[in-house]
């Protein structure tokens, strides 16, 4: 008598979905959805917390249908996410381009107004926005002693710049130290600012692993905390990442490639440049910001808990961000750059093509409007400043299609119709000759 008397009262307060031995597919969605406000777009579920793992998702749906049945609750789970997909899903989830969604609202760069309404979104900070947070003093003492003063700015700009889902700025940034700087406690602080809109990366898998790409997608940043030093054989992706305003192709292991976009900010730590193996064109350094890291100090007394106290900051590290999110704004999406970073770049570059050094060499070439000379005697002139300077030539394919790709930089003319003797016309350059020529 009492066994039934609880089994009808167990029964009693059934949901509707589950008052059958199959569950109401449609009537479960309709019920979970009230509860959990989901949306399927892109291959990812998202919320009014930003985007939801597909495994968080299928775990509530196993502690929702887990009281009412007892078997075949994986087959059910996987029935019912599958379900949950063609019933919310969207063709398309618009961002705005100057929302930042706070863990308590969302700021508007552009107005430069919050509201504490929570919206669904893609990436939702897990940090409150608050205009009354105490200026992060220590945060900014560490940033004072690892950059120079200008580099600060570009630093608030970058970090700024990877709150909104934009590509404008075109730009990647790499700090580069000898090594015990803390650089890393950036990687650290940034971590907890973005928590599960930043992924943990490498630049060389990005580039070499068909799949890293996908990894990206609807993140903020990526973060390369130990950049190595071999040189990438390739910088498609890279480049495509960096400067990426439509959808790019992402494939995942086991699933049909499909078209995506990215808003992924790439920011990288390191103890020497980006290289390239093949790729030393304009366009792969153009995409570059390079800041130097203060030697450390050869009496300096680390603290062990620095990256603990400094997330103690967070609402102020974030409205020191904004700060420098605006004024990126006010500037066109131009970087403060200081005479150092761009030093940084001419020597990155320099270090990955020596034809740089060469053009600025005395005693080989000289640039001259009425000059002209062939690719064959260029590239001999090229070979003997290499010897003479003890580094490793290009080939002469490399070595060509960089002067004529940088040909309005240099102020030189790429042609094929140079004099070569005996009446025939060469490929070579005019606004350039032989230092031996008269």
């Amino acid at each position: 008598m009492n066994e039934t008397a609880t089994v009808r009262s167990v029964e009693v307060f059934r949901p509707d979905w589950a008052k059958t031995k199959e569950i109401d597919e449609m009537a479960f969605c309709q019920d979970f959805n009230a509860l959990y406000r989901l949306i399927w777009v892109d291959g990812a579920f998202f919320s009014w917390r930003g985007m939801e793992p597909e495994e968080r998702v299928r775990k509530w749906i196993y502690d929702t249908i887990k009281p009412y049945y007892g078997t075949h609750l994986t087959q059910r789970v996987n029935t019912l996410a599958e379900t949950l997909k063609m019933e919310t899903r969207m063709e398309d989830f618009p961002q705005s381009e100057s929302a930042i969604h706070c863990r308590n609202g969302t700021y508007n760069a552009v107005s430069e107004t919050f509201s504490a309404q929570l919206r669904q979104c893609r990436c939702r900070l897990p940090v409150n926005y608050n205009p009354q947070a105490p200026q992060p003093e220590g945060w900014l003492a560490f940033l004072n002693d690892l950059l120079e003063p200008e580099d600060i700015l570009t630093l608030q700009e970058f970090m700024g710049y990877c709150l909104v889902p934009v590509n404008y700025a075109q730009k990647m940034l790499l700090i580069i130290g000898n090594g015990g700087e803390g650089k890393s406690r950036i990687g650290i602080v940034a971590s907890h600012l973005f928590g599960s809109n930043m992924v943990n990366g490498s630049l060389t898998k990005l580039e070499k692993s068909p799949f890293a790409r996908a990894d990206l997608q609807h993140r903020l940043l990526m973060v390369d905390d130990d950049l190595q030093m071999e040189a990438l054989t390739t910088t498609g992706i890279i480049k495509s990442v960096i400067t990426a305003e439509q959808p790019l192709d992402l494939e995942r292991k086991g699933v049909q490639s499909h078209q995506g976009k990215l808003h992924c900010r790439l920011m990288a730590f390191g103890n020497g440049n980006l290289r390239s193996l093949h790729d030393r064109s304009h366009g792969f350094f153009r995409r570059q910001i390079i800041l130097t890291a203060r030697p450390r100090p050869a009496d300096r007394k680390d603290n062990p808990y620095l990256a603990q106290e400094l997330t103690e900051e967070l609402e102020g590290i974030l409205l020191w961000c904004i700060q420098g999110l605006n004024r990126l704004l006010k500037q066109d999406m131009a970087f403060t750059l200081s005479a150092a970073a761009h030093r940084n770049l001419e020597q990155a570059m320099a270090e990955g093509n020596n034809t740089l050094d060469f053009l600025r060499s005395q005693g080989y070439i000289r640039m001259d409007p009425a000059g002209e000379i062939s690719t064959r005697q260029l590239y001999d002139l090229y070979r003997d400043w290499c010897q003479d300077n003890a580094t490793s030539p290009l080939s002469c394919k490399t070595f060509s299609n960089f002067l004529q790709m940088s040909s309005d930089r240099f102020g030189i003319q790429y042609t094929n119709r140079i004099p070569g003797g005996n009446s025939r016309l060469v490929r070579g350059f005019r606004g350039i000759r032989s230092a031996g020529q008269f």
